[in-house]
């Protein structure tokens, strides 16, 4: 056990160095030949680095140790329940749970309310890609249950996508898409995509490359879909608010002419 342990915190070590030094030395170059911080500052970056780094190592090392086995033994016990809507809905709550917690999924969250000045509230957007992912989830179980082919799902959900992307606010379709590449970080991809696995091979006549992978590709369709939805929700309400107002305008209107 020691020494699965010592290889594992020397990889993890290895992996966070050839991640992060690059960028700690291409932010040194750009000091050098164009950003002339002051030092104060250039020390305040490379204490954040480091610690950036410190909590990345230990986050991928408790995700190798804890994460992987743990969503593995949880996906081996889901696939041999014998009823199909326990195992669906244990999908979509693990789902739900893990999107919620991803952290980049709340980083894209506080970003997208800063930059659009808080009219895109923060957590609107933490919900919808919540909620995505936990429906996704729930069909990539009943995938896995009923050996549906891959393309069944990913084919409509994308064609759905690309009418969503004509009929929603032009704000969230950027945004929609970003949600896609983020959630799919690193909660996902090393608890539900292990947990696709170890359900397949539980049941025994699924095939764990057919079966259990093509689960991230599902999670990354399901934010863009969600957020897209969202909003084309907020342009329905948008137009009803217009529409509410212009008539508001013309009963005012009409209504100063009766009086005159």
């Amino acid at each position: 056990m020691t020494a699965a342990w010592i290889a594992e915190i020397e990889a993890t070590a290895v992996s966070v160095a050839v991640a992060v030094v690059p960028l700690a030395a291409l932010f040194l170059v750009f000091q050098l030949f164009l950003l002339k911080l002051p030092r104060r500052a250039v020390g305040d970056i490379l204490k954040g680095t480091a610690i950036a780094a410190l909590g990345l190592f230990l986050f991928l090392l408790g995700i190798s140790i804890g994460f992987l086995p743990f969503g593995r033994a949880v996906g081996a016990a889901l696939g041999g329940l014998q009823d199909t809507w326990l195992f669906v809905l244990a999908g979509v709550l693990l789902g739900l749970f893990t999107a919620w917690g991803e952290p980049a999924v709340r980083i894209l969250a506080g970003q997208v309310e800063a930059a659009s000045s808080g009219s895109i509230r923060g957590p609107m957007v933490l919900y919808a890609v919540a909620l995505g992912v936990a429906f996704w989830v729930g069909l990539g179980m009943l995938r896995i249950a009923y050996a549906i082919p891959l393309l069944y799902l990913l084919v409509p959900g994308y064609l759905l996508v690309i009418v969503l992307m004509w009929l929603c606010d032009k704000d969230f379709v950027a945004v929609a898409v970003d949600a896609g590449g983020v959630a799919t970080g690193p909660l996902a991809n090393s608890f539900l995509l292990v947990l696709a696995l170890g359900a397949s091979e539980a049941m025994g006549d699924r095939d764990p490359v057919t079966h259990g992978f093509g689960f991230v590709a599902l999670i990354a369709v399901a934010p863009t879909m969600s957020v897209m939805m969202l909003g084309v929700l907020v342009r329905l309400r948008t137009r009803a608010q217009e529409t509410a107002a212009n008539t508001a305008a013309t009963t005012a209107v009409r209504d100063v002419h009766t009086r005159e």
